[in-house]
């Protein structure tokens, strides 16, 4: 088995709904989000965070808008969409009965 694939795939499954939970406490820069996922040990490229932040633009969960920048060229802030707001209520509450699932697992 390899364990480090394992471990790739389960944060790649957190990613989008950690996105999600950033926003949901203010708008934020890409790099500001890939540096709160690094702080949380939740390692992303920017190859990785670019085409999940399109998806979720895409699907109505995100907004964009753009703001001048002293130090080089207009940076693009995301926000969280009244659709991102509720997805994000959906999925913590799916993320709280994963937890419990395996909690009962691992405690037998």
């Amino acid at each position: 088995m390899d364990f480090e694939n394992v471990k790739a795939q389960m944060r790649k499954g957190v990613l989008e709904f950690c996105i999600l939970s950033i926003l949901s406490k203010g708008d934020a820069y890409a790099t500001d989000l890939l540096n709160k996922l690094k702080e949380s040990e939740l390692i992303v490229v920017e190859g990785t965070l670019y085409p999940l932040l399109t998806r979720q633009k895409n699907a109505g969960l995100l907004s964009y808008r753009w703001e001048e920048s002293t130090q080089g060229p207009p940076r693009k802030y995301y926000a969280l969409t009244d659709k991102g707001r509720d997805v994000l209520k959906e999925l913590e509450a799916s993320w709280r009965e994963l937890i419990e699932a395996v909690d009962s697992i691992l405690k037998k």
